[in-house]
């Protein structure tokens, strides 16, 4: 059951009082009007920490994983200690990359490349940490061989036409495709979803995104793929603020960019000819209301994702302090033994465990392919405003 109205802290309310308090009794930063007392587990009932979570012992994921490159993603999301899950193979370009990716997943049997692993027929899912620009084709690859599919972010890289060739893949195959989005299971924007899914939030108004990664040299990249990225080419982490929340998309947007001033952000120090370090848009959203979203490489200060909802019951912030200050208590439900929350504000094993159990329960995952695409087709579609100053661009849809 939702929150009453009563129970619900309003703008006018928390202005007379600087501070207000959660259950534990932390102090919370004046101008954060959240629920008080509600606690939500997966599917919107009671979460009981003690709980066991529910797997199916039986039922084991064969699994390849590729790549192991400057963030060593391929073994960060834990998918080597999910019970559910065997690690059958992995791969990476770079041999000794390949080994260790091998050591660390607990893992006998290596292969020389994505293309040589999925023609091997026992391995059910794959899960693709490769370098950006070969997300979609890697995907459709895999797809096309019969597999199941969890890809890093962003889902494509730049290309409208390529988002397309996903989507039509996706369907297709009738398999499962995730976008391993990490704000969709921050505190934060669970936190968001859980309460827009109860009522509890009322109608969206405004919401916020955003960014920040200073980069004052590039990287490293598999062939130097984020020398001079355009931001908005990377959204996910800023636009999940709004469809990791309520499954919209967008529909236009109208982005300005700031000319950077590091070099490998400057046109002439990047292959993709992108001048911005830092891009903000403003989106029209599927449901009518607005946001903005902001990706920057170029401004030193805080960094991380984050972002805010304004609604028609209350609004929901976070400031970006790096503590839980302000989280209200809506718990995840706990995930199965050994696999641990991991890192990007412990989304990793929960990411990791939508996705085998999307399979296992035989449902589209979470952050499907029509989540994955919205989130970031809009980005390439700000870019696109932003190369023509803010001109208004409409986003295509995917649903």
């Amino acid at each position: 059951m939702g929150i009453t109205r009563r129970r619900f802290l309003y703008t006018a309310g928390l202005s007379a009082a600087p501070f207000s308090r959660n259950l534990t009794g932390n102090a919370l930063p004046a101008g954060l009007f959240l629920p008080v007392g509600h606690q939500s587990g997966a599917s919107g009932g009671a979460a009981d920490e003690t709980a066991e979570c529910a797997v199916q012992k039986d039922r084991k994921i064969r699994m390849g994983i590729a790549g192991y490159g400057y963030s060593r993603f391929g073994a960060a999301f834990s998918f080597q200690d999910h019970p559910n899950v065997e690690v059958a193979a992995v791969t990476d370009l770079i041999p000794d990359r390949c080994v260790e990716l091998a050591r660390r997943c607990r893992c006998d049997k290596t292969y020389p490349s994505l293309e040589k692993m999925i023609e091997d027929d026992s391995i059910e899912a794959v899960f693709l940490a490769t370098d950006a620009p070969s997300h979609a084709r890697h995907s459709i690859a895999s797809l096309e061989k019969g597999k199941h599919v969890a890809s890093a972010v962003p889902a494509v890289f730049g290309s409208l036409e390529e988002a397309d060739r996903l989507f039509t893949a996706v369907k297709k195959s009738g398999l499962n495709y995730m976008m391993m989005e990490t704000s969709a299971f921050r505190d934060n924007l669970y936190a968001m979803r859980k309460l827009y899914e109860s009522g509890d939030l009322g109608r969206i108004v405004y919401c916020e995104g955003e960014y920040y990664h200073y980069m004052p040299e590039p990287l490293g990249s598999f062939r130097g793929w984020r020398v001079g990225l355009p931001p908005m080419w990377y959204p996910t982490h800023s636009t999940a603020y709004f469809t990791g929340v309520t499954g919209g998309g967008f529909t236009e947007v109208s982005c300005m960019g700031m000319p950077a001033s590091i070099g490998h952000l400057t046109p002439s120090g990047n292959s993709c000819g992108n001048p911005f370090g830092t891009e903000i848009g403003l989106f029209r959203m599927d449901n009518g209301a607005m946001a903005r979203m902001a990706v920057s490489w170029d401004t030193p200060g805080h960094e991380g994702e984050t972002g805010r909802i304004r609604a028609s019951k209350g609004s929901f912030s976070r400031e970006f302090d790096g503590l839980d200050k302000g989280i209200p208590a809506v718990a995840k439900p706990p995930l199965p033994p050994g696999v641990e929350p991991g890192g990007h504000g412990g989304s990793h094993g929960y990411l990791a465990h939508e996705f085998v159990m999307s399979i296992i329960e035989k449902r589209k995952p979470l952050v499907d392919v029509t989540w994955a695409l919205n989130m970031t087709a809009a980005g390439i579609a700000a870019h696109q405003s932003a190369l023509r100053d803010g001109e208004l661009t409409i986003i295509p849809s995917f649903s």
